[in-house]
Formats: structure tokens, sequence, C-alpha cells
């Protein structure tokens, strides 16, 4: 398994290849040359601050990079990392977060195509983080105080990203899953978070990029870039978050595997 490991900060190169991971640096802060980076060749660096993840993604389909169909090829972060099952114990160095990391895939998962973060249920979020950022669209519908199913991905980007939003990107996308996704976010209240995958198919994964890309550049005419506030300027990064989810669950054999989260900027 190949696993590259995504950081925005120039200091994370070391601590990521202790982890046995391949550091990719995104953006402008990063100076140091040994780095796989998103600024090099056919690229998209410059949107980093708004495609978050997605800029190395885009270098990836475009310079055609991924070669190796059989080979598992993940992604993660320098604060979000994928482990086999769930671990509580404390972690305060880089050997003890090295110990828990996923290495290699299991197994039983020989018939699937891709590994997905085990879903985040947003309609469990704290009943006050509802109303303080959606207090008068919740007054608008009061069952929404108590039916938590209609506290679905759709509501959940309209309190969090701009009120209908949402349905300006999805009027956007191709036909063939316009539908299929309007009524994904309108129905499910869980999400595969974190724009993190494994995928074992070469095909899979450029048949992902060759749909996410073309509509991020339609939302780019409808949302620009003049954005404020980290809900809004990273809103295509939260559009494919979302479609992430939708996409490999309806094109592919998925399972799901935990994400822990731990920032290695102070580990040592």
């Amino acid at each position: 398994m190949k696993m590259y490991c995504l950081t925005t900060n120039d200091n994370h190169y070391e601590k990521i290849k202790k982890l046995g991971l391949l550091p990719v640096g995104l953006g402008k802060s990063i100076k140091n040359k040994n780095f796989i980076s998103d600024n090099t060749k056919i690229n998209i660096s410059e949107k980093n601050p708004f495609y978050g993840e997605y800029t190395f993604h885009y270098w990836l389909w475009k310079n055609k990079i991924i070669e190796n169909e059989k080979e598992w090829i993940g992604f993660c972060q320098y604060r979000k990392f994928w482990v086999r099952e769930n671990n509580k114990s404390s972690i305060d160095n880089l050997h003890g977060l090295k110990d828990i990391l996923l290495k290699k895939i299991p197994e039983s998962f020989v018939e699937f195509d891709v590994v997905l973060g085990e879903p985040l249920l947003i309609n469990q979020f704290r009943f006050s983080k509802f109303i303080k950022k959606n207090f008068i669209n919740m007054l608008k519908e009061p069952s929404l105080f108590f039916d938590k199913s209609k506290r679905t991905i759709k509501f959940h980007f309209d309190m969090m990203h701009g009120k209908g939003n949402l349905d300006k990107a999805i009027d956007l996308l191709d036909k063939k899953d316009r539908n299929d996704f309007r009524k994904f976010v309108n129905s499910e209240v869980s999400f595969n978070p974190h724009n993190m995958l494994i995928c074992k198919s070469q095909a899979i994964l450029n048949d992902y990029y060759n749909d996410i890309f073309p509509w991020l550049e339609k939302c780019e005419k409808e949302f620009g870039f003049n954005l404020k506030g980290y809900g809004l300027k990273r809103i295509y990064g939260f559009l494919a978050e979302r479609y992430l989810s939708f996409w490999f669950r309806k094109n592919s054999k998925f399972k799901t595997l935990p994400i822990i989260f731990k920032d290695i900027t102070d580990l040592n």
C-alpha cells in the first residue's frame, strides 16, 4: 500500500517520513524540495486555500502519476490518520502513533475496491450547535428540533457553508449524477469525512477524477474565489467531501475503517 500524507507545514517532512508515509506538500508555504509537491508540472496549486486536498488529487490526475493498477493507494493528512481500529490510548510521540497506523489492507477486503472513513453522523452534533448556526431556519421548521432524520447532509451544508449553495452546485452536475446526488444529500444523515480514501483501482480513481474536477470548475464560475470565512472559503473542498461519499458508494464496492485525529506538529 502506498500512503500519501498531505500537509501545508514545511516542518512536517521528517515526521511524515518517520511514520513510513509519503510526504506531500501543499500550497505556498512548502519550501523543502524533498516533498512530493502539488506545484510542479500541470497543477492548480494556487487554488489550495480553496480546494484543500484536491490540488494534490488534481496533480495526480493531470500528470498521470498513478500507474500500478494492483497497488492500494491511500491519502491521509498530518492530523488525520487511518487505523485498523479505534484506539483510546494516549499518543504522545511519533513512535506511538506509528504503532497504531494502518500498515496494510486487511485480507478480508480483497473483494473491495475502496476504503472510506467511518461515516460521520451529522444529525448527532450537539443541539446547541444547530441552534447557534441555524436558529431561524429551525424556527421555520420546528420538527427539526425533534426529528433527527431531517438533519440531513443538505441541512448541515446549508448551516455551515451557506444556505442554498449546495443546491446551486448540484444544478451544475452532469445529468447522470444530478438527481441521485440531490436525493443523497436530502435523505442521508451521514457521510464519509475528510476527503480521505484508499483505492485499489486506478481506473475507478481516474473515473472519479474525471467527474469531480469538471464539476468543481463549473462551480468556480458560480462561487468564484472572493470567499470569506473558513466555511465558505473552502467550499470546493466541502463540496468534494460530500460528493466523494456519494460517488464511491454509488460506483464501487467499499468498506470503511476508522480515522483518528492526532496533529503531528507537536510530536517528536
